[in-house]
């Protein structure tokens, strides 16, 4: 009994890379290139993203500014 345990649990720490190997050449070989037009939509989705984050960075850069003049009071 004491010789199989600690043999069990070397083989479970060994099958956890090996399951994790095994689990991300199926994901790779399941995916795909995408094409021109899914590519250029991507790209759209995240111009927007860089917009609108931009967008709300800036708006509350605008709105940070005169509040902190007013809590400091212009020291």
């Amino acid at each position: 009994m004491s010789s199989s345990a600690p043999q069990d649990q070397i083989t479970e720490l060994l099958d956890v890379p090996r399951d994790f190997l095994k689990e991300g050449t199926q994901f790779i070989n399941r995916c795909t290139k995408p094409d021109q037009r899914e590519f250029l939509k991507i790209c759209q989705a995240v111009g927007m993203g860089f917009l609108v984050m931009g967008v709300i960075g800036y708006v509350v850069k605008l709105v940070h500014i005169p509040v902190n003049n007013i809590l400091v009071g212009g020291a």
